[in-house]
């Protein structure tokens, strides 16, 4: 069975995206920035409270956690 393909042809259309440079340039630097992964164990019920807060914030939950780690490492830092 073939499949149909639609192509918009509405060129006009694309000309109504703006581009932020500035923008784009910092989200690659993002995604260049290197990570490496780890692995911690936590108790179901603080991963589900994590899911349901980063829900709550639009974003996926190992941002969140993530973002809370950097957190408190600024604050013991400061604390220092």
């Amino acid at each position: 069975m073939k499949k149909k393909i639609v192509k918009n042809t509405d060129a006009a259309m694309y000309k109504k995206i703006e581009f932020d440079k500035k923008s784009a340039q910092s989200a690659r630097k993002l995604l260049k920035s290197k990570k490496k992964p780890t692995s911690i164990a936590l108790e179901e019920e603080t991963i589900e409270e994590l899911k349901e807060l980063a829900a709550l914030k639009g974003i996926p939950y190992q941002v969140l956690m993530r973002s809370f780690i950097l957190d408190g490492l600024r604050k013991s830092k400061k604390a220092a």
